[in-house]
Parts: C-alpha cells; structure tokens; sequence
C-alpha cells in the first residue's frame, strides 16, 4: 500500500475486520500453544489485538469528533475499564458452564451489550445527546475487550480464566494492559484532532501504540512464559511498532502545512 496515498474505511468494514481478526487470532494463539505443546505462538494474541484496536480507535475516533475534546482520555479509559471487567466475566460465564472454548464469543457479546448500555445511560440519562453514542460505546466497549482478552493471552499463552486471572490480573500486569490499551485506543485520535484529523493518519497511530503495547506484554511474558516466547512477543512488536512508526511519520509530513527545524529546545525555566 502507498504509505502518503492513505486509505478509508468504514464503520461497518472496521467492525467487521476487528471482530473476524481479534476472535480468530485470539483462538489460533491458544490452538498453536496447544498443537504444539508449547508457548511460542503467544505473540499472535497481539497481533489479533491490532485489529481490535483499529475498531476501537476509530469507534472513539467517531464519538468524540462530536466536540468531546477534552474528553477523549475519558472515553477510551471507560472503554477500557468495561473491557477489563468484560474479559473475566464472559470467560468466567464460559467456564462455569463447561465451554471454555465458548469463551471468546461470549465475552464479546457481553461486552456489546455492556457498552449499549452505558451508551444509552450517557445519552439519555447524562443527556450527552450525540447521535451515535449507543453505537460508538458497543464498538469501543467490544473491541477494547477483545484487545484486552488478546493481550491477555500474550501473557498467558492459554484461554483459561484461571490462567488469565493468575497470569494478568493477580500479578498486576492489567495495569500496564490498562494503560496500554487506553492508549491504544484514545491516544490516536487525542493526538490528531483539530481540522486537518484523517483517519489514516489517527489509525495508523493507533497501530503505532499497538506495536508499543505488544513490547510492554512481552516484557510481562518474561515472568509468565519464560525467555524464548517473550523474546518473540518482544522483537515482533518492535518490529510493528517500527513500521507504523515509519508510516505515521510520513503521513504527518504529507499533512503539516510545514516541515521545519526548530534547532535545539530552550532551557525550561526554574
């Protein structure tokens, strides 16, 4: 693809490819490991989180292009937050009732329907008025989900809500996920917003930050996983984050109105 020619996507389209890549990737991670009797294929988790992040960034990209300015950490923080209690739920619902395979798929229903309803309770309770708010908060609430649950395996090479709960949650390592995938998420459009905001521009960066992300749960893996699945999570993600790095920098170049040296910052005042 020519990096400066960009791209745009729909909605529905974007829907589409983050449902299809974060499910499908979250579920060949866990069939990898299995296969193979080993961790290795660990990082793919985070590859099926960048499809979720593309959804979800631009999900937050549309709510607060309504002149939620100031607002736009807030959303992608209470996309996120519905996230994390998302992701232990649906696995939780699945393995109680036998079908841990299941969990993947509930997990995103319920966290469509827990996004919709806080969409409706913004809006009509909140009085936030903006006319896609329901549909903009099922979008981020899902897609942060299936980040979150992607991530979540990096870290702990398995589906299990018993494993995900001592791998991420009881070793504090949700909390850089937390961060992380709030970034993901509000950073891109927070970074890009103003009169000149392209969508390629601001989901590129999100991919950026994703690559970022996939660094930070390798690092994580480490404790986890062992050496060599980590060390792979890790040189992939640099490897990604590298690449967007590279593409984000030449889209902002073709949007600035100029590319200038500023020469060496002043001396910060005491």
């Amino acid at each position: 693809m020519d990096q400066l020619k960009g791209f745009t996507f729909t909605p529905q389209q974007l829907r589409m490819y983050g449902i299809i890549g974060s499910v499908v990737g979250i579920y060949l991670t866990v069939g990898l490991n299995v296969l193979t009797g080993t961790k290795l294929f660990s990082f793919i988790g985070s590859i099926a989180a960048l499809f979720a992040v593309l959804w979800g960034a631009n999900a937050i990209r549309r709510i607060c292009s309504y002149g939620l300015g100031t607002g736009v950490p807030a959303m992608g923080m209470l996309c996120t937050g519905m996230g994390c209690v998302a992701a232990v739920f649906g696995l939780n619902l699945a393995g109680r009732f036998g079908i841990e395979w299941a969990g993947v798929i509930i997990t995103l229903i319920y966290a469509a329907i827990f996004g919709y309803v806080v969409g409706v309770l913004c809006n009509k309770v909140m009085k936030f008025n903006i006319p896609i708010m329901e549909e903009g908060l099922t979008d981020g609430a899902a897609a942060c989900t299936m980040a979150i649950l992607a991530w979540s395996v990096t870290i702990s090479g398995s589906l299990s809500y018993n494993a995900i709960i001592a791998d991420v949650y009881n070793t504090g390592f949700l909390a850089l996920i937390f961060i992380l995938g709030g970034m993901a998420l509000f950073h891109p459009f927070n970074a890009n917003l103003g009169p000149d905001e392209k969508q390629d521009r601001t989901l590129i960066d999100g991919m950026m930050v994703g690559g970022l992300a996939m660094i930070g749960v390798g690092i994580c893996s480490l404790v986890t996983l062992g050496l060599a699945p980590a060390m792979l999570t890790i040189v992939v993600g640099f490897a990604i984050w590298y690449y967007f790095y590279i593409w984000y920098f030449r889209l902002t170049t073709r949007d600035a109105a100029a590319v200038v040296g500023t020469g060496l910052l002043p001396p910060s005042a005491l």
